[in-house]
């Protein structure tokens, strides 16, 4: 290889290096950025914020809604990836109950950039949805973990805890709830996910009541 070969391949290396490094910075500025503002923030404040010009940000996501869906799946694999490695905890109560909370926490960004994205046109089944549906798969998990330990009633499945889950966090992330009303909140469903006699046999343990003669049980 001649000089000028060698001299060709680091520029071009160090160029994808470059690119690398501006793109991760476009990534981080825009969910902070979108994380703030939602639907109303745009690309031209993220590209102000991470020292690039606009013509950078589009070459790297041709449109918003691109540079959005980028940004919710780094999200989404982000928090399935903190799920996955909780699976190996020595207390897998704590471990569910805790980033259960930590997605509520969560909530109000991930929210904003999920809305921008729709606003900006985004295809709600597309790689932002597979993502999304890991993360799910990760909670399921842990949700498994903490029952096999005794630590969840095992009388709940994944759909009704994720929508929980859903629940809690659309109404912290939406109706601005202090951190002390929070906590009560979810302590009470943290309550009604604890183990306890489970519902059904207590009622199936309830004393018969009495019927009038000749009528018929309701």
């Amino acid at each position: 290889m001649s000089t000028s070969d060698m001299s060709q391949t680091g520029d071009g290396r160090a160029r994808r290096v470059d690119a690398r490094a501006n793109r991760r910075r476009i990534l981080d500025v825009a969910e902070e950025v979108f994380g703030k503002g939602g639907e109303s923030a745009s690309t031209e404040e993220v590209a102000r914020l991470a020292g690039v010009g606009i013509a950078t940000v589009f070459r790297h996501f041709p449109t918003k809604a691109a540079l959005l869906q980028a940004v919710l799946v780094r999200r989404f694999d982000r928090l399935r990836e903190q799920a996955e490695a909780l699976l190996g905890t020595t207390d897998p109560g704590s471990a569910f109950f805790e980033f259960f909370r930590h997605l509520v926490a969560d909530a109000a960004t991930k929210i904003a950039i999920a809305e921008a994205l729709l606003d900006a046109g985004g295809d709600s089944d597309g790689e932002a949805t597979q993502a999304s549906n890991g993360l799910r798969r990760a909670v399921g998990a842990l949700l498994q973990h903490a029952q096999q330990a005794g630590a969840v009633r095992d009388d709940v499945e994944l759909p009704e805890v994720y929508a929980l889950l859903v629940a809690t966090s659309r109404a912290a992330a939406h109706t601005n709830l202090d951190d002390e009303v929070k906590a009560r909140a979810l302590a009470i469903v943290f309550d009604g996910l604890a183990p306890h006699r489970n519902a059904r046999v207590q009622a199936h343990q309830q004393p018969e009541l009495s019927q009038p003669h000749g009528q018929p049980p309701t």
